[in-house]
């Protein structure tokens, strides 16, 4: 049994299963937001863990397809065994990939650690030159970042620029924080549209300001509820993390983690 402490835990960042998901995202969209439905299963270390989880993303493409949500699907490549077996992971994505196109579903790919990110970049890459529509996170706390952006926006892959919450290159906040906006600000600049992913104050003052409908605003579950619905009700696009399944360990202690940081630094994110 979960302990009440825990379950309260994660009661904040998950949901349990996938008609939670819905429900959160049917309500949700009737507030002008939309959301990112993440099924689970991350550091996949067996065929049948990988099988489970290939069933669940399918499972919440053909739910969110089949109920008309304004709704994408997000997923890890090591949901899908790139710790086992990274080409076969790639493929499996790209299936994916190609079955929530089949429905007009929108497809996601979350970044994890340096060591994963050039795999899940060609992972997104080899989507988009097939034609796929997918959006890539990229973490601006990495060095190679501006590097990665440029590739990515060259083959047509809709980035989503978030800070990072994996080894960093520089655990200065202030730098993290100028990488992202000297990074938002040049797709900005070029015209490309973006999704970013951030709770910082400042970032999302700034990027209020400066940006057109061209970025949408993305938050997490647990986070900013009221700035989420501010925005809607001003006509900008807003959409929410929601992840669900029971294997939300390693996600609640990143965003454990996260608040941890801020409290460091004396800040708070956005309400």
């Amino acid at each position: 049994m979960i302990a009440p402490s825990t379950s309260g835990r994660l009661e904040r960042w998950t949901l349990p299963d996938l008609d939670a998901a819905v429900g959160r995202c049917r309500a949700q969209n009737a507030r002008g937001i939309r959301c990112i439905l993440d099924a689970l299963g991350e550091y996949a270390r067996s065929e049948r863990q990988v099988r489970e989880n290939l069933e669940r993303s399918s499972a919440a493409i053909a739910a969110i397809g089949e109920q008309g949500l304004d709704a994408s699907l997000s997923v890890k490549i090591t949901a899908l065994g790139a710790l086992i077996y990274r080409d076969s992971a790639r493929e499996s994505l790209i299936r994916l990939c190609s079955g929530a196109h089949a429905r007009g579903v929108g497809f996601e790919v979350d970044m994890e650690g340096r060591g994963l990110v050039e795999t899940t970049v060609d992972a997104a890459v080899a989507c988009a030159r097939q034609g796929l529509p997918v959006t890539l996170a990229l973490q601006t706390s990495l060095d190679r970042t501006a590097g990665d952006l440029d590739r990515v926006v060259r083959h047509g892959v809709r980035p989503r620029l978030v800070k990072g919450a994996y080894g960093a290159d520089t655990h200065d906040p202030g730098e993290v924080r100028e990488r992202f906006r000297t990074l938002a600000a040049g797709l900005l600049d070029r015209g490309v549209p973006f999704s970013a992913g951030t709770h910082d104050p400042d970032l999302v003052a700034w990027l209020v300001e400066r940006a057109g409908e061209k970025v949408e605003f993305g938050f997490l579950m647990g986070l900013a509820d009221e700035m989420k619905l501010r925005l809607a009700k001003e006509g900008r696009a807003v959409a929410e993390y929601v992840p669900f399944g029971g294997q939300a360990a390693a996600y609640v202690a990143r965003r454990e983690a996260y608040l941890a940081g801020l409290a460091a630094e004396g800040r708070a994110p956005v309400p």
